[in-house]
């Protein structure tokens, strides 16, 4: 399928706004803002994907697909499009012809790095054009930046908001080596809108835990975040059957058993692997056919993981690690919970909110066991919705309002602040002129509006004061390049766990 001009990326009315801009205008800022959280125990979003985004489009596809392109095809098929949607009279492509002969994308972003935790009305990222004959190229962008940004945050926000769970049970029961970044695994590839959709969410989850059930994410974070699988540990996958493989085999046997004792002892006779168990009646695999293979569980160079996948998820779990205990039994840790033998552990991935997380653990360190007992896997749901007070948020771009507002422009050399604030706007209302952003007396981020190029100037000069806004895109190159240990560092400050390790030893824990 042929890749459309990227400068036909945008909702119709973009394509005329070059029209309306006010004469002489020669620079335009724009700033993208989460402006409120329609989530109560959010009031910061993760700051994630603006790499990937300007590594895909405004390098690599506005390069392949503009630049590269013959000048009459790219100018032919914007004026066949719009001419039939808008009119041939109403949107002129001179300027995508300007914009092709000058060979490079005009514009300039400031951000803060990602991995960041933003709170409502603080500027993520400033964008703005840097030759005064594009000035309406950057709300041009806005569009395509949307769509593709508000996601990964989101999915970000909520594998940071897991993994805070899983850090405050892990202190409380589960000794200190044991590794919190897989204490949860990504389930959500089926159960998301598109493939591309699923990656940049996995990508999210993976700032973090390493197990993901999405392949593609690997590569995707290689291409994007400077990370190699082979040298470090990006992400984790799991070996585990599925219905199909338990239904058929029972349908040859005759009975379940048969196929657990061949998976521990031919198949996977020194691999770690999980078993899908409810396919007819999971409690008499757990009660009845588990301690018929003990012998073969004991022996077996890895560990089994029992897994339900019907029923009251938090039911199912917590009383799979019970039943576990009686039958294989195990050690008692240093912080005073038990832990079941090493051969055997209980999973579950089907309909585990933040809720039922939170729950799980709290059942299990109340009886007094380690929350390491059990793996826990999260869907498309959590990535696409959250349960709270009794009502289902769907997550959208309006989540944390997350938008792209202009808010100063240069006209015929002059500094012209620019802002919106309706009457009956609340949130609604924009930054005026430039910002910058920096940390308070308290080391929360904040920002100053109503700045202007020259002031900003003088602020990058003064070391008493700072702008965390820095340059990671100009002209078509990327200045400042992130790579995913960084990003992984700076979101849990300093403690992800695996991103030290080597790729064996994340394997191997």
């Amino acid at each position: 399928m042929k890749k459309t001009n990227p400068m036909l990326l945008i909702d119709f009315y973009k394509a005329v706004h070059s029209d309306m801009l006010p004469e002489k205008i020669q620079k335009s800022v724009s700033y993208f803002t989460p402006r409120m959280s329609r989530v109560d125990m959010w009031d910061t979003v993760v700051m994630f994907g603006l790499q990937a985004f300007i590594k895909t489009y405004l390098i690599e596809y506005f390069e392949a697909e503009f630049f590269a392109q013959p000048l009459e095809a790219v100018v032919g098929e914007y004026d066949r499009v719009l001419g039939a949607a808008l009119g041939r009279d109403v949107c002129s492509s001179e300027k995508i012809r300007k914009l092709h002969q000058l060979g490079y994308l005009p514009i300039e972003i400031k951000a803060l790095p990602e991995g960041t935790r933003v709170p409502m009305h603080v500027p993520m990222f400033e964008i703005g054009n840097t030759h005064p004959e594009f000035a309406w190229l950057p709300q041009a962008l806005e569009s395509l930046i949307s769509a593709e940004l508000w996601h990964p945050m989101i999915s970000a926000t909520v594998g940071a908001a897991y993994r805070e769970i899983v850090d405050k049970y892990y202190a409380l029961s589960v000794e200190d080596d044991i590794p919190r970044e897989k204490a949860l695994g990504d389930f959500s590839f089926r159960g998301q809108e598109s493939l591309q959709s699923a990656v940049k969410s996995s990508a999210g989850w993976c700032l973090s835990f390493l197990n993901t059930a999405t392949v593609p994410v690997i590569p995707f974070l290689e291409q994007m975040y400077c990370c190699d699988c082979t040298k470090e540990p990006v992400a984790l996958g799991a070996v585990s059957t599925e219905h199909s493989v338990m239904c058929s085999n029972y349908a040859v046997d005759g009975d379940e058993i048969t196929l657990l004792r061949r998976l521990l002892t031919e198949i996977y006779p020194d691999t770690s692997f999980s078993a899908v168990l409810d396919s007819y009646d999971y409690w008499n695999v757990i009660d009845n056919i588990l301690p018929q293979l003990r012998k073969e569980i004991m022996a077996h160079n890895g560990c089994m993981l029992m897994r339900g996948d019907s029923g009251d998820c938090v039911e199912v779990v917590t009383k799979t690690v019970f039943r576990l205990w009686d039958i294989f039994g195990g050690t008692v840790n240093a912080k005073g919970y038990r832990v079941l033998d090493p051969h055997v552990k209980a999973i579950y991935g089907d309909s585990i909110t933040i809720q039922r997380c939170g729950e799980i653990y709290r059942i299990l360190t109340e009886n007094g066991f380690a929350c390491s007992n059990v793996a826990l896997g999260v869907g498309s749901f959590s990535m696409q919705c959250v349960e709270e007070d009794g009502m289902l948020k769907p997550f959208t771009r309006d989540t944390f309002s997350c938008c792209i507002k202009a808010t100063y422009c240069e006209v015929d050399g002059k500094p012209v602040p620019i802002f919106k604030n309706p009457k009956d706007g609340g949130f609604k209302k924009s930054q005026r002129g430039l910002c910058r952003v920096y940390r308070d007396k308290n080391g929360s981020l904040a920002f100053e509006d109503g700045l202007t190029s020259e002031s900003i100037a003088g602020i990058t000069c003064n070391a008493q004061e700072e702008n965390l806004l820095e340059v990671v895109f100009r002209d078509g190159v990327l200045v400042k390049e992130q790579t995913l240990a960084q990003i992984r560092a700076r979101l849990h400050e300093n403690h992800f766990g695996g991103a030290g390790d080597t790729i064996q030893t994340a394997l191997r824990s």
